[in-house]
């Protein structure tokens, strides 16, 4: 398993998927990971640093520094399986360089992702050649939804549609569970008495705060909007952020945005005091995030985009919000004053009725336990091993 992310160096969504399939995986196979950075010490792991030689290079050539090590090391192996663009070049070297079957997991896809050129500048045109070479040669693709899997097929037309199947995330509903926690949720400064609506995520393009922040300017005043967000892609988004944040604050309370990462049970805590979560991406392969919600018993308010609707039953385990984009790429909504305007709409009517929203947060319970369990998706994951032996 050849990853960018592992803990302790999880920060998204594809961290958190490699971190549980892992763990499901080795109750039937061995599996041996090999993550970027340091890692924890647990039998099979082994992490690789950035190569001193490349130290202030672009963030480009440090992956291919990284890939290249990685790719020396896993001579022996029966099935190389990679996650995310960083990890792809390694898992692409290493079917070439040892003649072992390369799967790999798409989390995203950067045509879909422009905006990452603010970040990666020309180390983006980069990571879209490793993309573009991995997909078209790797034997298997996973994609972590039917929406993504279409995306795959429309960005890269080389590849053989055969080849790509459909592998959801999955939650760990143990670790994702109600946790009724006020005095918890004061110190954080949340007030568990008020309705709320809670926002998890990244602080990047492809989740859509900017559009929520505009939105919230509508909710009703005694509600509160809580922000889990931080690791901004650019200085130019996080401006944007906050300006939007500053501007809520004067004209509403309750306005709560916590920055840090929060340990897992505290999340927990923050997601069991609201009335409804929010995901208002206008890119979004599957969205963990909603299923973390749904675990702990809370309806979402979800974008009917990527695969999404794929997880939100619309009117059963919460509310789905229309949104026309342009097809460049980008995702942008054609009228982002129809599409915040909706936001508004839908969420409102979600507070209104808190006796349906807990109903809704219970059949989301329900439908996370049913169908997004990781013992069910490693036995998936194991069928396409499986097929390339």
């Amino acid at each position: 398993m050849i990853t960018k992310e592992y803990p302790p160096n999880v920060y998204g969504g594809a961290g958190v998927h490699v971190t549980e399939l892992v763990k499901a995986l080795r109750e039937s196979i061995d599996v041996r990971v090999r993550a970027f950075g340091e890692t924890i010490a647990e039998d099979g792991t082994t992490g690789y640093p950035d190569l001193p030689e490349l130290a202030g290079r672009n963030g480009a050539l440090k992956t291919l520094g990284v890939d290249v090590s990685i790719a020396d090391d896993v001579a022996g192996a029966d099935v190389v399986h990679s996650h995310t663009w960083y990890a792809n070049a390694a898992g692409q070297l290493a079917q070439l360089l040892h003649d072992v079957p390369h799967v790999l997991t798409a989390h995203s896809l950067e045509p879909l992702r422009p905006w990452k050129a603010e970040q990666l500048g020309g180390g983006y045109r980069v990571s879209s050649w490793i993309e573009r070479q991995a997909y078209e040669s790797a034997d298997h693709i996973i994609a972590v939804s039917d929406g993504m899997r279409r995306d795959i097929l429309r960005s890269y037309p080389q590849v053989d549609e055969s080849k790509v199947s459909v592998v959801y995330n999955g939650i760990d509903l143990e670790g994702w569970r109600r946790l009724d926690e006020p005095e918890l949720v004061r110190s954080l400064g949340i007030d568990p008495d008020r309705p709320a609506v809670v926002f998890v995520g990244r602080i990047t393009r492809q989740k859509g705060l900017p559009y929520l922040l505009r939105a919230a300017a509508s909710l009703p005043a005694d509600v509160q909007l809580i922000l889990c967000a931080g690791a901004p892609d650019t200085p130019e988004i996080m401006r944007e952020v906050t300006g939007l944040v500053e501007e809520l604050q004067q004209t509403r309370t309750g306005v709560v945005w916590i920055e840090k990462i929060l340990p897992r049970d505290q999340l927990c805590a923050v997601l069991s005091a609201a009335t409804v979560f929010v995901c208002p991406s206008i890119y979004e392969p599957l969205g963990i995030v909603n299923l973390e919600a749904m675990a702990c018993g809370v309806p979402v308010v979800g974008t009917a985009t990527g695969g999404i609707p794929e997880v939100v039953a619309d009117q059963l385990t919460g509310w789905l919000v229309p949104i026309d984009q342009a097809t460049d790429g980008t995702g942008t909504p054609l009228d982002a004053d129809r599409f915040v305007g909706d936001l508004a709409a839908t969420l409102t009517h979600a507070l209104s009725d808190p006796g349906m929203a807990r109903l809704m947060g219970r059949a989301g319970r329900l439908r996370a336990e049913s169908e997004f369990s990781w013992s069910s998706i490693a036995e998936e994951t194991v069928k396409v091993y499986n097929s390339l032996a």
